[in-house]
């Protein structure tokens, strides 16, 4: 089974896929961007603020991802993978940056995965007052520093995404506990 673990940053998608990996070291946990040897630079440069054109951006999130999908997903798609982030982060940012439609995002996240989306998306959602004091006491990517506005508008934009697919989904209050989210989880996934 393939799982997504998606949100914006300091939503807590990391501290819960730490908690999975402990506890089920059975479940293979990955993450995109920077799990193959090409996505540690794509990575790099994603993260750097050196990308001007956000075509060009998405695209790079793009071929990460396929190449994520060859190395890491594809060879173990008989196991339960799960993924901090994947293409409903790709969808979510690139319809903030307003270039391409949602129709064709799709069409090209499809062909980045061979058309294997995942069985499963937790989306972590959380709030303003949440994310200024998480992101207050950490130095800022590239795309963090396009504002704590933005990072919302793109979590609205996953949210709205999310709803229009055929994937089973659930979405959790990232406000809370890391306890109380980590249960709700659990449950849902039944790992």
């Amino acid at each position: 089974m393939y799982i997504l673990f998606e949100g914006i940053d300091t939503c807590g998608k990391s501290t819960q896929m730490e908690l999975i990996a402990d506890r089920y070291p059975s479940v293979i946990t990955t993450f995109e961007p920077g799990a193959t040897e090409f996505g540690i630079e794509a990575r790099k440069m994603l993260l750097s603020s050196k990308i001007h054109s956000k075509k060009a951006e998405f695209l790079l999130f793009l071929a990460d991802r396929a190449e994520h999908y060859h190395e890491v997903i594809a060879p173990n798609i008989d196991k339960t993978i799960i993924s901090d982030r994947g293409f409903l982060s790709g969808v979510g940012y690139a319809l903030a940056n307003g270039d391409i439609p949602f129709e064709e995002l799709m069409r090209l996240n499809s062909f980045a995965l061979d058309d294997n989306l995942p069985d499963k998306i937790i989306l972590f959602v959380t709030n303003m007052d949440t994310l200024r004091q998480r992101i207050g006491n950490k130095g800022l990517d590239g795309i963090e520093q396009r504002g704590l506005e933005y990072l919302l508008r793109v979590q609205e934009y996953m949210k709205t995404s999310l709803k229009r697919l055929n994937i089973d989904f659930t979405i959790v209050d990232a406000t809370q506990s890391i306890d109380t989210v980590y249960e709700e989880i659990e449950s849902w996934l039944m790992l």
